[in-house]
């Protein structure tokens, strides 16, 4: 079975070590912000090293994964409301394999209170919701510190973005202060043909290698994954080519959403990255680093940017995560909560 996908070429990726980030101003650090824009603006995608500690060791990522093998009912105590009803949480929980989707996979989502706890929950809000965790102190902790590691990865970057654009990071960062990111467990299982359904050729690469997650742009700011050792995450290139990207240990592959392109009048890229499988259990842990539920995002001042009407970023969210199966048929769950009186 073949389909009509550009062509796959393999490349190495350079990694930057963004170890300079977390210290004071040097000429390190200087450099490290002119590799991070480079990449930023150009593939709009990078691999990264040089995080503080053990953060990305395979020790510590093994306790992350343990999640995976809970029981199926354990499991099913941590579903989204859609996968069971008797649940109460919505945004923030398990969801199972559904096949016949381009996308085939299970996972978690885990808000900042795997972290914070209960205070970094929003009350009212869907989004802003408890995360329903299994009773493992072990994957606690390592989920609570891998989190916090993360948090401070994002906020290190997002200012090195700030500084090669010439903003003050400030501008960036006070979206931020209460921030709802994200962080996703997924496992990919082996792809059965019955989990294909109807969907044809489209599934496919080539005549080996199918889709596990189909082509897309993510939706936010910045986007943080490790791998585990299996092939599979490609990013696409200006001229449409498809690269590898390989599951190097102690690195970070690292891409840039819509949001922050939209943010930043185009001078930063989103790019376009899909999952490919041959059979293959395959796991990933991304990490969406994103704004307060409230924030407002309005146009950032920089030249020949295209102006864009001020928006609530939850609402944004809102509208955009009710467009995946995991969150299917939400939309009234959450009408828009509208600009602040003081921005209308």
């Amino acid at each position: 079975m073949s389909s009509a996908n550009a062509n796959t070429t393999s490349a190495e990726f350079d990694a930057i070590d963004i170890a300079p980030l977390y210290g004071a101003d040097s000429p390190e650090r200087q450099a490290c912000d002119a590799a991070i824009m480079a990449a930023a603006s150009d593939l709009g995608f990078m691999v990264i090293t040089g995080l503080p500690g053990d953060t990305l060791s395979a020790e510590r990522r093994a306790d992350l994964l343990r999640l995976f093998a809970l029981s199926e009912a354990d499991k099913r105590r941590l579903y989204k409301r859609n996968f069971e009803p008797s649940n109460p949480n919505y945004y923030r929980g398990y969801f199972p394999v559904t096949p016949g989707l381009p996308t085939y996979k299970e996972g978690i989502d885990l808000g900042p209170d795997v972290a914070h706890g209960s205070g970094a929950c929003v009350d009212g809000d869907p989004l802003g919701e408890a995360t329903p965790l299994p009773d493992d102190a072990i994957w606690l902790q390592a989920a609570s510190d891998y989190y916090c590691a993360m948090e401070v990865c994002g906020r290190a970057i997002l200012t090195s973005l700030a500084r090669s654009l010439g903003l003050d990071a400030s501008l960036l960062l006070a979206a931020f202060e209460q921030p709802i990111s994200t962080l996703r467990m997924i496992r990919y299982p082996p792809r059965t043909p019955e989990s294909f359904g109807d969907l044809g050729a489209e599934a496919w690469i080539d005549s080996e290698r199918h889709l596990i997650g189909k082509p897309h742009v993510d939706s936010g700011f910045i986007t943080l994954l490790a791998q585990n050792g299996v092939a599979g995450l490609q990013a696409q290139t200006r001229a449409g080519d498809w690269l590898d990207v390989p599951p190097t240990e102690g690195q970070l592959a690292v891409n840039f959403g819509q949001l922050l392109e939209r943010w930043t009048g185009g001078r930063i890229r989103a790019t376009l990255h899909r999952i490919w499988g041959r059979g293959e259990e395959r796991f990933s842990i991304p990490f969406f680093f994103e704004p307060s539920i409230a924030a407002v995002i309005r146009p950032l001042p920089l030249s020949g940017a295209t102006p864009f009407e001020p928006f609530v970023y939850g609402d944004y969210l809102w509208e955009v995560t009710t467009k995946f199966p995991e969150q299917a048929g939400l939309e009234a769950l959450r009408p828009p909560r509208g600009l602040p009186n003081a921005d209308t």
